[in-house]
């Protein structure tokens, strides 16, 4: 009998169990952020639930070069490889940070209403003229003070490897003037893969060094610079296959990608 046949049912029972601590912790943090009264209140409790989903499903974060977050506002852009990403992030950063999400996840249940409670904000993808507007509200909670996380690849792919970037996250950073942080996530495809059932094992996110663009810069190279030096860092360091052309990176949204190449290493 093949080893994949004896593991069988022990990753049934270990994805049986995965999934009801999910429903678990999601359900109690729903409970926590619909009577805090505080938004960040609401973070602090969704930060140390998403740690004890983490503990409880044998999915060990560690956290490094936390020195590269600055102390004051900024915007962080990471790598997405899985759906867990959200619940890792939210673990691992500090509670004044904010998520800007794609807006389908707002119709997702307990996710979505989870997702409202914590001050996510929804940018739609396909809609062009709804898709300027939301940037527009992202840029002016920004401006008002608070830190965002972007994925700018805005969805991830079924295999390993860097998709193009959506130009949101970058764009806020300039507008703004604040330091923006690349971000590196490893381990979430594994513990919870596109297609498949969830599996222990550790997971890690990286910080990398930031930029800092000059605010509200009249540069028209400034935002594709930005991108474009963020993105190399977090391919570099991701170590996966670069899924687009550099050339590729500037194409409008769901418009078909080059061949793939890949990362190379300094």
């Amino acid at each position: 009998m093949s080893r994949t046949l004896l593991l069988a049912p022990l990753r049934a029972l270990y994805g049986f169990w995965a999934i009801t601590a999910f429903l678990a912790v999601g359900l109690s943090t729903l409970g926590l952020l619909i009577v805090l009264p505080r938004l960040r209140q609401r973070r602090s409790a969704a930060r140390a639930m998403a740690r004890a989903f983490l503990a409880l499903a044998g999915m060990p974060l560690s956290v490094r070069s936390q020195e590269h977050l600055p102390q004051g506002q900024c915007v962080v852009v990471c790598n997405h490889a899985s759906y867990i990403d959200g619940i890792v992030l939210t673990a691992a950063l500090p509670p004044n940070f904010g998520f800007v999400i794609k807006r389908e996840m707002a119709a997702v249940p307990l996710a979505g209403a989870l997702l409202r409670r914590l001050g996510s904000q929804f940018v739609e993808r396909f809609d062009r003229h709804r898709s300027a507007a939301d940037a527009r509200r992202v840029l002016r909670n920004a401006s008002a003070g608070h830190s965002v996380v972007f994925f700018p690849e805005g969805t991830f792919p079924p295999t390993p490897g860097l998709m193009k970037f959506h130009p949101g996250a970058f764009v806020t950073a300039v507008r703004v003037g604040c330091p923006l942080v690349p971000a590196v996530v490893r381990g979430t495809r594994r513990a919870l893969p596109p297609k498949g059932l969830p599996l222990p094992g550790p997971i890690e996110f990286e910080l990398l060094p930031p930029f800092t663009p000059a605010a509200g810069s009249e540069d028209p190279q400034a935002v594709p610079k930005l991108r474009e030096a963020a993105r190399n860092v977090i391919l570099a360091a991701l170590g996966e296959p670069d899924l687009t052309c550099s050339g590729d990176i500037d194409r409008p949204p769901d418009t078909a990608p080059g061949r793939s190449v890949r990362a190379s290493r300094p």
